[in-house]
């Protein structure tokens, strides 16, 4: 009997929960039904906010470039000879396991790094194209730039800002800057990488990305080359100290890698990266989402407005 009355009790206090959770939310739309207009108000308010935001910015469009890892020498041979001569490869600087995956993500992050990115900047001068680019004119071709900023005509940067900061953007201003606009991927299925790039201009956007493709393969071979010479010079001045036959033979052979690695460099212009399908001049914008923009303020003002609602309905039935 006890037991059937403790079990009635649980069940009234349920049923009575959910009689007042039911209440309760009634009574918020209730409140909100009859502040609707305010709610309304505020998400049109955001909505046109939002569309003259949207209006005043410029098209962009996105120029791709995909492309495939480059075939790496084989170095086989000198595979069965890491575990017995690998120590004498390290100190000269040769990695006997060295695989193409290794070059690649080296090459994606050299890509990625502030001293390749200040260097692109600087050999190509495209600081202003980057910083203080206003409006492109798609049947002139021509670049307009935020006078505010930089004066074309006399190659000047005339910002206002404050300290550290100089009117010419620095070098780690520009790394941001660029980051924002390039994008490089690798695909998961297939291995490839993509280099993209984002710009008022699809002309620029497209120029960057073949120049990224070029400076890149560049920079790889010259350091590869360089890597070479040191360590083949180091293994030479081995060779000169020893007379042991065996050692002399592995060094010799380890000489003939590096002399391979830097005749393989120089007959190649795509050292790390292949083109498969090249950049073009996009011909359809890829951005703003005008349409995205708006449709977030109308949500983002209905969301402020019933919260602000509902905050003002407890503060006063708190009083």
């Amino acid at each position: 009997m006890g037991n059937k009355i403790k079990q009635n009790n649980i069940e009234l206090n349920y049923l009575e929960q959910d009689f007042d959770a039911e209440v309760n939310l009634k009574e918020l739309l209730s409140v909100l039904w009859k502040r609707k207009f305010i709610i309304v108000f505020t998400s049109i308010v955001f909505t046109i906010v939002a569309v003259f935001y949207a209006l005043s910015l410029p098209d962009t469009y996105k120029s791709e470039a995909l492309l495939t890892v480059a075939e790496q020498k084989d170095s086989t041979g000198l595979g069965g000879l890491s575990g017995q001569f690998g120590g004498l490869a390290s100190l000269a600087g040769i990695n006997l396991g060295a695989g193409s995956d290794n070059k690649t993500q080296l090459a994606i992050e050299v890509l990625k790094s502030r001293q390749f990115t200040s260097e692109f900047i600087q050999n190509h001068n495209i600081l202003p194209d980057l910083m203080a680019v206003k409006s492109w004119n798609s049947s002139t071709n021509d670049i307009s730039y935020n006078e505010d900023i930089y004066i074309a005509d006399q190659k000047k940067w005339i910002r206002e800002i404050s300290a550290p900061f100089k009117p010419k953007p620095s070098m780690q201003e520009a790394h941001r800057a660029f980051s924002k606009v390039v994008s490089i991927n690798t695909l998961k299925d297939t291995g490839m990488v993509t280099i993209s790039i984002e710009h008022i201009s699809p002309v620029i956007a497209k120029q960057w990305v073949d120049w990224l493709v070029e400076d890149i393969n560049s920079v790889m071979k010259k350091r590869d080359v360089a890597e070479a010479n040191r360590s083949t010079d180091f293994l030479v001045k081995q060779l000169n100290k020893t007379k042991i036959a065996d050692i002399r033979s592995i060094l010799y052979k380890l000489i003939e890698e590096q002399a391979k690695t830097i005749m393989f460099a120089n007959v190649r212009d795509e050292y790390v990266f292949k083109t498969v399908d090249p950049a073009v001049v996009a011909e359809v914008k890829s951005g703003p989402k005008r349409a995205f923009i708006c449709i977030f303020a109308a949500i983002l003002g209905v969301i402020l407005a019933t919260i602000s609602v509902l905050t003002l309905y407890f503060l006063k039935k708190e009083d």
